[in-house]
């Protein structure tokens, strides 16, 4: 059995994930340890809880490796636990899980994003910081963007609040831009709006699909420790 946890990165991701694959709401502490219980041999991590609710814990992911389960990870808190977690048998991939891998990224916040509910397709009201990078990465990359403004619109993405980050925001923030110019910023952030988080969690579910919980089969060089909880 393959299980997905995803939800804003990639509200549609039951139309991809295809025959073996299910798909499952973000993932919050227990979803994972549950998921080895119910039988999983291949668990993918896109999106998880963390305000409101208990983030997935690092430990039941290294229990589901020690049992040779394969959990990959990818685009938001899969590539925060990917990172964290690639030494004990994680598999992470994309962009966003390099990023945090090689430390160009380290806030946790960086991949976060205000969205409505599940119900609504988690329709997103603001943008993540890493979809605002890849952005500016591909404005400058052709030559649409200068350097110096493109730093400038970073640094105003990056002391934004996840909840109020949106592309009118980063760009009044900005500094020493005219009101015509940042009408025409606005515009072309907009037009060529790259989403990062998507295109990443759409490999992972690629690679979810391709991988075998077989392919775990091997000796750890680690030893995974029993947590014991007292109820004195």
């Amino acid at each position: 059995m393959k299980i997905v946890f995803v939800g804003p990165s990639l509200p549609d991701a039951a139309s991809f994930a295809g025959d073996g694959v299910l798909i499952y709401p973000p993932a919050v502490q227990g979803d994972v340890l549950a998921a080895v219980r119910r039988g999983a041999g291949v668990i993918g991590i896109i999106d998880g809880g963390f305000e409101y609710t208990a983030p997935v814990w690092h430990k039941e992911i290294l229990s589901a490796l020690s049992q040779n389960v394969a959990v990959l990870g990818a685009a938001s808190m899969g590539a925060l636990r990917a990172a964290e977690c690639q030494v004990f048998g994680m598999i992470g991939s994309g962009r966003i899980f390099h990023e945090y891998e090689s430390g160009a990224t380290v806030d946790d916040a960086d991949v976060a994003l205000l969205h409505g509910p599940m119900e609504y397709g988690y329709k997103p009201l603001t943008v993540p910081l890493v979809n605002v990078r890849a952005t500016l990465d591909k404005l400058e990359n052709q030559k649409q963007l200068a350097h110096d403004l493109r730093v400038r619109l970073e640094d105003s993405a990056a002391r934004i609040f996840f909840k109020e980050r949106t592309w009118q925001s980063l760009v009044a923030h900005c500094d020493a831009v005219s009101p015509q110019e940042r009408r025409d910023l606005i515009s072309l952030l907009v037009s060529n709006a790259v989403d990062q988080k998507r295109m990443d969690a759409l490999a992972l579910l690629e690679a979810v699909r391709a991988t075998s919980n077989a392919d775990m089969h091997r000796e750890n060089s680690w030893q995974m420790n029993e947590t014991f909880v007292s109820l004195v």
